[in-house]
Formats: structure tokens, C-alpha cells, sequence
């Protein structure tokens, strides 16, 4: 799951072989879950106010906790979109 501000955006799919693994399933569990509908209102709700990081620039504050491969993006050290 990705968020913005606590507003869930995307997922991403995992391999049926973690749905498998207890510790992945644990940590699922101890969660919110979140429906499709969920995603998709948060989703239409940031490119309404053009700020999904999918499809809009954004200033990120702290791109420290990103993961490393996207910390040079947002500091401007690379251009991702091309």
C-alpha cells in the first residue's frame, strides 16, 4: 500500500506465494484493510487536487524515508519522468 497523508493511492500486487507466508499474513492482519473502492477514492481525490505522485510533481519534505532508488529523484539529482 502507498500513501499520501494517510490517503491510500496505489498498491502493489504481490506473488501468491507470500499470501503463504505467516509473517507476511501476521503483519496484513495486525493492519486496516483497506477495500478497492478505498483506493480509488483516494486515488480520484489527489488527482483532483493534482498532487497523486503517480501522475503529478510533488515536493516530498522529508525524502530521506523514501526508498533509496527514488531519494535522487526527489532530491533532484535525476529526472524519472523522463
Amino acid at each position: 500500500m502507498f500513501f499520501l497523508n494517510h490517503v491510500p493511492f496505489t498498491f502493489d500486487d504481490l506473488p501468491d506465494g507470500y499470501l503463504y507466508d505467516r509473517l507476511i499474513v501476521e503483519e496484513a492482519e495486525s493492519n486496516i484493510s483497506y477495500e478497492i473502492d478505498d483506493i480509488y477514492r483516494g486515488s480520484n481525490y489527489l488527482i483532483q487536487e493534482q498532487c497523486h505522485p503517480c501522475f503529478d510533481v510533488i515536493e516530498i519534505t522529508n525524502p530521506e524515508k523514501l526508498p533509496e532508488e527514488m531519494q535522487s529523484f526527489y532530491n533532484g539529482e535525476e529526472d524519472l519522468f523522463g
